[in-house]
């Protein structure tokens, strides 16, 4: 007979879930979807092109932009005006290890969640004696 995991005991779907960002006295540094307007930056070469691809304005790219380059204190994208041979935006070797910094994090903050899951599901079964 297979036996059944802690989480296969409690009802389907339960699990503890959250969202990780990175706050400062400014508001959001970085969070999941600065971290996503970064990459698409880097995957671009544009924030024009990034912003689209989010289906967010230029100008609220813009701003993220910029809020996020005044809290870390150094620019995490570099960018240049347009012209005859348009403009264009590169990540900075700062910008790169932000991303990197986040994904880490968020990795970890979601294993944290896992382990939360199992010790709740493990608490509610032998508080209860329901999961038997």
């Amino acid at each position: 007979m297979e036996k059944n995991t802690i989480q296969d005991k409690v009802k389907s779907g339960l699990q503890w879930r959250g969202r990780i960002w990175l706050e400062g006295t400014d508001g959001t540094f970085l969070g999941h979807g600065r971290v996503v307007l970064l990459e698409r930056i880097k995957e671009h070469g544009s924030l024009s092109q990034a912003a689209k691809s989010m289906e967010m304005s230029y100008k609220h790219a813009w701003d993220l932009l910029g809020s996020m380059n005044r809290q870390a204190g150094c620019r995490l994208v570099e960018t240049t005006r347009g012209g005859k041979s348009g403009g264009g935006a590169t990540l900075t070797p700062a910008g790169e290890k932000a991303i990197v910094i986040f994904w880490y994090y968020h990795g970890r903050f979601q294993d944290v969640l896992k382990e939360m899951t199992a010790e709740f599901a493990e608490n509610l079964c032998e508080e209860k004696k329901i999961c038997s």
